[in-house]
């Protein structure tokens, strides 16, 4: 609708009244596409919400994807002076937000196993703590971590889940008790890769994705589906296909043309920090920790900075 919109600013044209000298004239401006959107919706609904639709499509307009570099660059301001987070915040907030996504789509009267796939790093600790809220939100879920991460933090977020009684998977190079697994679930948290994924993708992930991807499970993807590149997107056939997207800060490039639900969570961005780097993050519903983006065949084009 927006593409269409966009091709005929040509021949759309608004007209006021306007004053040369001592005769009045009519003069013509060209609308532009958001313009002329917000004046079809007014047309439509009988009332005049011109402003306030500027201003959403403005913001949706103008969100900035990241690339690798700056989504790193980002990530390590908010743990400096500028954002004062640790570590262990930021991942709270993030798998919280990973958790509330999945429920949204995922009705857990319908979806109540729901196997959380962990990666070693950061990725993995934000899908230890949506295992965790989801334990708390009523789900029963399961952890398959096959290499688990060495640092205290990893350590001690695996335990909280051993506390609340969420089975995690025998660490093992094998893939069968991942076979087993999925075939008692309803539905897959990919917490893997993140945006510090460098291909190739390695044992045990290289034979572990394609069984997830056939499993013919819906697949919920933190921040970059497993396998994605990035800033490219999807390179490579052993990558997931995702049908729900929960970016983390801000949407990352590689994810442009995601085609399924996509969510924005990490409510925890400062103004300041937001304005350096002119993200333009959309606002955020209420108290969620989560707001859903438009469709990528449904938004106009976002801003590339």
């Amino acid at each position: 609708m927006l593409c269409l919109i966009g091709r005929s600013v040509r021949t759309h044209r608004q007209s006021f009244l306007g004053v040369v000298g001592s005769r009045p004239r009519i003069v013509e401006r060209a609308l532009t596409p958001t313009q002329l959107l917000a004046s079809s919706l007014s047309s439509y609904t009988g009332q005049d919400s011109a402003p306030s639709t500027l201003r959403a499509l403005s913001k949706m307009a103008a969100m900035r994807y990241l690339n690798s570099k700056l989504a790193q660059q980002i990530d390590e301001e908010l743990m400096s002076v500028a954002g004062a987070f640790s570590l262990d915040q930021l991942m709270e907030l993030a798998g919280l937000a990973c958790a509330q996504a999945l429920a949204t789509v995922y009705n857990k009267d319908k979806y109540p196993r729901v196997l959380v796939c962990c990666g070693p790093g950061n990725q993995g600790g934000d899908g230890l703590v949506a295992a965790r809220h989801l334990g708390m939100f009523g789900y029963k879920p399961t952890i398959w971590m096959p290499k688990p991460g060495s640092k205290d933090i990893y350590k001690r977020l695996q335990q909280q889940c051993t506390n609340m009684r969420i089975p995690t998977l025998e660490p093992s190079q094998d893939t069968q008790s991942l076979r087993s697994a999925l075939s008692s679930s309803d539905v897959i948290l990919d917490a893997i890769f993140g945006f510090s994924f460098k291909p190739p993708v390695r044992a045990p992930f290289d034979a572990a994705l394609p069984l997830i991807a056939q499993a013919g499970l819906p697949i919920v993807s933190v921040d970059i589906p497993s396998g994605w590149n990035v800033d490219q997107g999807k390179m490579d056939d052993i990558a997931l296909d995702p049908d729900v997207l929960i970016s983390l800060t801000a949407p990352k490039e590689g994810v442009r043309q995601f085609k399924g639900r996509h969510f924005l969570g990490g409510r925890f961005v400062p103004k300041p920090l937001e304005e350096k780097f002119q993200l333009n993050l959309p606002e955020y519903p209420g108290v969620s920790q989560i707001v859903e983006l438009p469709r990528a065949d449904e938004s106009p084009e976002s801003q590339k900075l």
